[in-house]
Parts: structure tokens; C-alpha cells; sequence
């Protein structure tokens, strides 16, 4: 199999990994549950093997696309967050599943955005220049976002040190490392060679996480199905309304097609593995809800983008 043919069969293989992951979970969850130690590892290396395929040493070209990239952070950190808030305001009463909700839906997507971006015939090269200010943008916002929309709650005490413990081993330094790889490849045959490597990894290491991932809290998430309840019609009024607002900037923008499906992708997909760390950071009574909440915004995620990668190219013309 080439690389080609692996990265065409990117969603067969993640849903045939969530499959698995659901099968194992439940049938052996003594064991399932074990898995939750390697969460965070398996994350930092999808995020090194999905770094090195961003060309941080030739970002100036991606980023000059001056209004692209102003549609990017309009519809990420102004409309959506606006959304967000709005349909989230009927989880005050339980600021476990609020906390998990505003974590996912405030983080745009910085991995298999970029493949659904592609197979719904958008500008993933473009996309994926973008990540790194994306991945910035959202580190920096995403506290203030959180103060804002928790508020005064006295029910809701979040300590910043296990966050910025989780964005240092998933986001700086896999960075750091695929930057100095990179570098690094441009003066040594071996670095070289190690890089090739990698560029096999992101899909195998998105199954990885994936099957980690589902397989270690699907027995939490049934276990707490009534609880989640409440959340459910709130991923489902964003998937029906985050494409849109996606695709009013790129409009307002005047975008080509390409790159009006690219922010509508954007809009819509969010960052659930990479702040799934950050729900189980939480404090121990509100840990085990909130990372349901997340892992729930993926299953619902991952069907949504079935319809996004056939919908999308039709609308946004």
C-alpha cells in the first residue's frame, strides 16, 4: 500500500477503529479502562507526526492569503465562540457537561480537519498552513473564553496548572521537536530519512488515539447516557449551525469556493482529541462527566462529517 492509497483510506479506517475501540470497551472494560494512561502519550505523537507534515519553515506563503485567513479567525474566534455560547446557556445546571462542551466546541480542529477539508474538495494545503496560528489562537483565547462563559459560578473551580501542564506535552513540545525535525532534514540524509518515516504515521496514529481514546471512556459514556442528555441537542444545533457561519465569512470575504469549503470545515470541526487531556485535568468531581461530554462530541462529530464531505461541495459553489 502507498502513502497515497493510506491517506485516501483515512475515514474507513477511523471508523473501523471507533468500531473497535466500542467492541473492546465494552466487552472488556476492566481492560478498556487502562488505557486511559496512554491518552496523553498517544496524543503528543499524533500531534509530532501531524506537525511535521506543516511546512513551518515556509509558513509566510500560506499565511499571506490575507483575507482567507481573516474568514479563519472570524468564523473560529468570534462567530463561533458567540454560538457557543448561546446554545450552551441551557447547561448552567450542570457545569460538569458545560465545561466538557465549551472545551471542545471553543477548539477549532488542528488534525483530521485538514482530511475532511480535502475529501470534501476544499484547500487543505491551505488549511493546514494555517494550523500553527490556529493552534496559537486558540491556547491564548481559549481561558478567556472559558472565564466569560463559566462566569462567577461558585460550582465550577478549574485550576490553570494541569492545563498548561497538557499544552506543553501536546502542543509545544511535539511543535518544538517537528520544527527542529524539520530543520534538521534540510541538513542530514538520516533526519531526512526519519522524517519520510513519519509521514506514514499521522493516519495509523489518528486510529491510535482514536481506539485509546473511545476505548477507555465508552463505558463511562453509556454509563452516564441520562446525565448527557442535556448536551446532545447542543452538538447537534452546531453541527447544523457552525458550517453556516463558516461559510457567511467566507462570503463576506469573497473567498474562492475552495477556500470558502476550507473555513466552513474549519467552522464546523473542533478539537476534541487534543482538550479530552485537559477535561480529565479537571477536578475529580467533575472529571469523568466532562470527559464524557467530549468523547460524546466526537461520536456525534465523526457522523456529522459524513454528511459535511458530501454536502459541503454541493452548497458552497
Amino acid at each position: 500500500m502507498t502513502r497515497e492509497q493510506l491517506e485516501t483510506r483515512q475515514i474507513p479506517i477511523y471508523f473501523a477503529a471507533v468500531l473497535a475501540a466500542i467492541a473492546f470497551g465494552l466487552l472488556a472494560s476492566d481492560a478498556a479502562r487502562q488505557l486511559e494512561a496512554l491518552i496523553t502519550p498517544a496524543i503528543a505523537v499524533l500531534m509530532y507526526a501531524m506537525f511535521l507534515q506543516i511546512p513551518f519553515l515556509n509558513l509566510r506563503q500560506g499565511l499571506g492569503n490575507r483575507r482567507f485567513i481573516t474568514a479563519l479567525l472570524l468564523a473560529n474566534f468570534i462567530l463561533v465562540p458567540l454560538l457557543v455560547w448561546a446554545i450552551t446557556r441551557g447547561l448552567v445546571e450542570h457545569p460538569a457537561i458545560l465545561v466538557g462542551a465549551l472545551l471542545v466546541l471553543l477548539t477549532p480542529c488542528i488534525d483530521y480537519v485538514v482530511v475532511f477539508t480535502h475529501i470534501g474538495k476544499g484547500d487543505s494545503r491551505l488549511t493546514l498552513s494555517a494550523t500553527p496560528l490556529l493552534l496559537l489562537a486558540q491556547l491564548v483565547l481559549l481561558p478567556v473564553y472559558l472565564a466569560l462563559m463559566l462566569g462567577g459560578s461558585s460550582q465550577v473551580a478549574i485550576s490553570i496548572t494541569p492545563f498548561l501542564e497538557a499544552f506543553v506535552l501536546l502542543i509545544v513540545l511535539p511543535m518544538a521537536l517537528a520544527v527542529l525535525t524539520s530543520a534538521g532534514a534540510r541538513r542530514s540524509r538520516a533526519v531526512a530519512t526519519w522524517n519520510d518515516a513519519w509521514a506514514w504515521l499521522p493516519v495509523p496514529a489518528m486510529a491510535l488515539v482514536l481506539m485509546v481514546v473511545i476505548a477507555s471512556q465508552i463505558d463511562v459514556v453509556l454509563r452516564d447516557f441520562d446525565r448527557l442528555l442535556p448536551v446532545i441537542p447542543v452538538y447537534i444545533g452546531f453541527m447544523l449551525l457552525a458550517p453556516v457561519l463558516g461559510f457567511i465569512c467566507a462570503r463576506l470575504l469573497r473567498l474562492p469556493a475552495s477556500e470558502a469549503r476550507s473555513v466552513t470545515f474549519s467552522a464546523a470541526t473542533r478539537n476534541s482529541l487534543v482538550v479530552l487531556p485537559l477535561a480529565l485535568a479537571l477536578p475529580e468531581e467533575m472529571r469523568g462527566l466532562a470527559a464524557a461530554a467530549v468523547i460524546t462530541q466526537t461520536l456525534v462529530e465523526l457522523v456529522s462529517e459524513l454528511i459535511y464531505v458530501r454536502a459541503v461541495p454541493r452548497l458552497v459553489r
